[in-house]
């Protein structure tokens, strides 16, 4: 049903909803607040913006204009047997009906010393419900507007349930459609708590069955049984110059235990920076070539297909195994010699960026394939390297820790490993939380480690210059006036990928000293001789994003500096201070989070949800994939169309 269709919404609201993604009445009644204000009525003394007091207007409302477009409305009331001045800004289209013997609520901050009140409301009636709907808008669309329009809406709104009778049942949860009407227009916090549960778990039962379902099939599908000699593999570990981490080693389990079966493993392996997921995936690259196939390594860029390139080579120098490089900046001829030795099955290795992916690279027997930093890629770019081969295993990487709770959201279609623990002699970086004014420290520092002939990263939040956040030209400008004889450059997003990659590599062969950047700094490129970040407007960034920047540097045994520079935020910046622990840190920046971020969750791109929240609903979350897990694995599913359909465009898909 379109909204056109909806009694009391015209044809020139129909657009100004289109603006925020409204187009038909489901979309409508299911855009939820993002928030809400809880009025009450209180005393003179307990104003606030959401506790109103009772008043009656004595003296007629007055306009003056302090400058364009900002007015200031002045008038009297009695209140609580007092005669008291208020003024309200930018409100002058209440003035006719501000009269005298008017009854009014006004909600603000009373100045008892100037027997005044600055509203910041002023109400002529009480709502309805107390509890106030605020929601996410865009110019043109007021929060009138979609409250008017939700309440027309809504009478007429079936809310199809769509959550099997027996989960309702089982947890007590109402009805979709008494859900969505309280969501709405809750009438006290425990309607709005039972409306936020049902919701909550009908989009975590929507999302964990759509994830558990890939799972089935990932599961049902053959892959190649590897049998290799164990000793091997333990020799292989066992000359390493290093010890393994307890989680290092029980993710080495995990994959073998996958690739010694003939089902196709999908598998995540999440590790903090400096956590050693590269040596993981070099054995499991080892135990691919004992069983006689060939290993696919794909990073997001050449910069790090190089590193892994030469990191891996002297990984494997010891052992008959032909390791290859295959990037987009090779000659025509250079592609050509390697993707002919490849189909030949006279490389065994073979590491590049997309390049892996084009349709004149042929593998004569690929069993494993590694995405480094797989969010970079798109789900068509993953698919297009794993249909190189037969359902070669697979292993997808990334730096971005995260609680447990949420990667098993996130990912419920793979199984996942952490690395948590850190290899032993790795320092700390050390983190400190500095103001604008304390900029000369840092200055100090930075020349101290320059004259050290040691590198630096400073990462500003914006390109482009602005009042309040200093952006990339202006911190290169202030490092020039301090370090002319430096050489410094800029990297941000605007710039063309080959640009980026020539800047890094620049970077990395000491040809930079200061690098000054956005957030595109690349994840898990190795700078050695990089020893301190500094992070400005650093209350601009999450907790986890600010744990990614430091860990740009650390990459050796030097001792190395992370600045956040910012002048407030302090509460959040001492988190870093105190951690560099990035699953604890990542768990805080949730934590931290106020209700309008939690009512409206969006990470990162990957997956969105209206209601639900992660952290605050772990609970609901494992309720809700156990649930739709058994409703899978019973054929209940069968029997709803709803879900029959999902299950049908996911095997589609894999298609």
């Amino acid at each position: 049903m379109d909204i056109i269709d909806v009694k009391g919404i015209g044809p020139k609201t129909v657009p100004i909803l289109n603006k925020i993604g409204i187009y038909t009445v489901d979309d409508l009644v299911n855009y939820y607040p993002y928030r809400y204000d809880y009025y009450s009525i209180g005393k003179l003394e307990n104003i606030s913006n959401y506790s109103l007091v009772k008043a009656k207007v004595v003296l007629n409302a007055n306009i003056s204009y302090i400058r364009k477009n900002f007015t200031k409305l002045n008038f009297s009331v009695e209140c609580e047997n007092k005669i008291i001045k208020v003024v309200i800004f930018n409100r002058h289209f209440l003035k006719n009906n501000l009269t005298v013997g008017k009854d009014i609520f006004i909600a603000g901050a009373y100045d008892e010393i100037k027997n005044s009140i600055v509203a910041s409301n002023i109400l002529f009636k009480l709502p309805d419900n107390m509890i106030v709907p605020r929601y996410h808008l865009k110019s043109g669309v007021t929060n009138s507007l979609l409250c008017k329009s939700i309440k027309d809406a809504l009478p007429d709104y079936n809310g199809k349930e769509i959550i099997p009778e027996e989960y309702l049942d089982k947890y007590n949860l109402i009805s979709n459609k008494k859900a969505i009407q309280i969501i709405h227009s809750p009438k006290d916090l425990n309607d709005l708590t039972e409306s936020k549960r049902k919701l909550a778990y009908q989009e975590l039962f929507n999302y964990t069955f759509k994830t558990n379902y890939l799972r089935k099939l990932n599961k049902s599908i053959i892959g190649y049984k590897k049998r290799v000699d164990e000793n091997k593999i333990n020799d292989f570990i066992s000359s390493l110059s290093f010890s393994l981490t307890d989680d290092q080693l029980k993710t080495v389990d995990e994959i073998k235990n996958d690739m010694f079966t003939n089902t196709k493993m999908n598998r995540l392996i999440i590790g903090d920076v400096g956590s050693g997921k590269t040596i993981v995936c070099v054995i499991a690259a080892y135990i691919n070539y004992l069983a006689g196939y060939q290993t696919a390594f794909m990073a997001p860029t050449e910069v790090l297909a190089q590193q892994h390139y030469n990191n891996i080579n002297k990984l494997f120098k010891k052992y008959n195994i032909s390791c290859e490089l295959l990037t987009g900046s090779m000659t025509k001829k250079e592609k050509e010699d390697i993707n002919k030795r490849l189909a030949n099955k006279e490389i065994d290795i073979i590491i590049g960026t997309h390049s892996l992916i084009s349709e004149s690279t042929t593998f004569n027997n690929l069993g494993l394939v590694i995405t480094d930093e797989q969010h970079r890629f798109g789900v068509n770019q993953r698919k297009l390297l794993n249909e190189k081969g037969n359902n070669p295993d697979a292993l997808y990487l990334s730096a971005t820790p995260i609680p447990r709770t949420y990667a098993l959201a996130l990912y419920g279609d793979l199984d996942v490993s952490l690395i948590k623990t850190k290899p032993s002699g790795r320092k700390s970086i050390n983190t400190k939380h500095y103001t604008l004014k304390q900029m000369p420290t840092i200055i100090d520092s930075v020349s101290k480690e320059l004259e050290s002939k040691h590198q630096l990263f400073a990462v500003a939040a914006s390109i482009e210059d602005d009042e309040e956040i200093l952006s990339v030209k202006i911190i290169k400008k202030s490092f020039e006036k301090h370090f002319p004889d430096h050489s410094i450059e800029i990297m941000h997003g605007k710039l063309k990928s080959d640009k980026k990659e020539e800047i890094m590599r620049n970077f990395k062969e000491g040809k930079i000293d200061i690098l000054v950047s956005t957030t595109v700094i690349e994840v898990g490129v190795d700078i050695p001789n990089a020893t301190t970040m500094v992070i400005f407007n650093a209350e601009m960034f999450g907790l986890a994003t600010l744990h990614q920047l430091r860990g740009r540097v650390g990459r050796n045994d030097l001792d190395c500096n992370c600045y956040l520079i910012s002048d407030s935020d302090t509460k959040r910046l001492k988190v870093l201070e105190e951690s560099n622990d990035g699953f604890y840190i990542s768990e805080q920046d949730y934590k931290m989070r106020n209700e309008g971020d939690i009512l409206g969750t969006k990470q990162s791109g990957t997956i969105s949800f209206k209601i639900a929240d992660i952290i605050r609903d772990s609970n609901i979350l494992l309720h809700a994939k156990k649930d739709s897990e058994e409703f899978i694995n019973s054929n209940e599913y069968l029997k709803y169309n709803y879900y029959k359909n999902i299950a049908d465009t996911i095997e589609s898909g894999l298609d």
